[in-house]
């Protein structure tokens, strides 16, 4: 696909892109050629692959899913100014 300099234009208006006139010849050069790369992409027959989570076949490397921190939160609710029913109270902020 080959996009003209009034395509390009009104891409930019419709992006609120500000491209300058001498510049407009150069982009539609360029997003041709994304274009066209997209184009070649579509065109390719990928039925039957396996989509991937990441372009390297490797294994995540996960820490094991256990508690490391003790609960304190009885400690942080005694110091705590106003407690209720395990939650903090504040003071009233919007009328």
């Amino acid at each position: 696909m080959s996009l003209k300099r009034s395509d390009v234009e009104n891409i930019a208006h419709l992006a609120r892109l500000a491209v300058n006139t001498s510049e407009l010849d150069s982009v539609a050069g360029d997003l041709s050629t994304i274009l066209h790369l997209v184009e070649q992409m579509n065109a390719v027959d990928t039925t039957g692959v396996i989509p991937m989570a990441h372009p390297l076949h490797m294994a995540q490397r996960l820490r094991p899913d256990v508690v490391n921190e003790t609960d304190e939160r009885e400690h942080f609710q005694s110091i705590a100014p106003a407690t209720e029913m395990g939650l903090y109270l504040v003071p009233r902020v919007v009328e």
